[in-house]
């Protein structure tokens, strides 16, 4: 069987202009993912991400300082869906949603859960539709599993609640319950081959796990 380490990106630039930046705790967030790699000598055959600038900083801080690793190779199919674009195709009837995302960040995922459930209804028009979005993670998902080797996959909440989903076989709506668990730089890890894909563990932060590191637990 191989063995895929899916990561969410490192805490992003939320609030500001450009939210596809690492803040520097999501810098550091990325640094100890990868010493906990180091200590524990895993080593990855394949390094995949998206295409999105904080899929990207956050594989440049896990192999911080390290010795030349595994050629990257970006996949679309890792990018998350464009929540900003989803929040601009409400129609009048939920202006309230909008009015409630910019309240506060607490606010913005109330608002945000009720997005993601219209998107799912096919009630907002954006650049893609939720179909879309499922087959491109289902994409990626596939590429994946032609592969051999241990994997390291950089990628976004949504996607690996998709990948989640689609895995266990769960309602659709399932998605949003488990995209909005999801910390900064927690893994997902599965098992596969070309036949089967197998969840062994979900949303996991074990270098966050010290008394010392509880502000590197985020979620956004």
């Amino acid at each position: 069987m191989a063995e895929l380490y899916l990561v969410r990106h490192g805490q992003a630039s939320f609030g500001a202009d450009n939210y596809d930046q690492l803040s520097s705790l999501g810098q550091q967030q990325g640094q100890l993912v990868g010493e906990y790699f180091a200590e524990r000598n895993i080593v990855f055959d394949h390094v995949l991400l998206g295409t999105m600038n904080r899929h990207r900083q956050t594989v440049e801080a896990i192999f911080n300082g390290s010795a030349e690793v595994a050629s990257l190779k970006e996949h679309p199919g890792l990018n998350e869906y464009d929540f900003v674009a989803l929040f601009e195709g409400l129609g009048d009837e939920h202006h309230e949603l909008k009015v409630l995302a910019k309240e506060s960040k607490k606010d913005f995922y109330k608002a945000l859960r009720q997005v993601l459930l219209l998107w799912m209804e096919d009630r907002i028009e954006g650049p893609e539709t939720w179909w879309e979005f499922q087959q491109r993670v289902a994409d990626a998902k596939t590429y994946i599993q032609g592969l051999k080797g241990r994997i390291l996959a950089v990628s976004s909440g949504g996607v690996m609640a998709a990948i989640a989903q689609q895995t266990l076989g769960a309602p659709r709506e399932k998605v949003i319950s488990l995209n909005l668990q999801i910390n900064n730089c927690s893994f997902c890890r599965y098992f596969f081959n070309a036949d089967s894909f197998h969840l062994a563990t979900f949303n996991s932060i074990p270098y966050f796990d010290k008394a010392d590191r509880q502000n590197f637990i985020t979620y956004g």
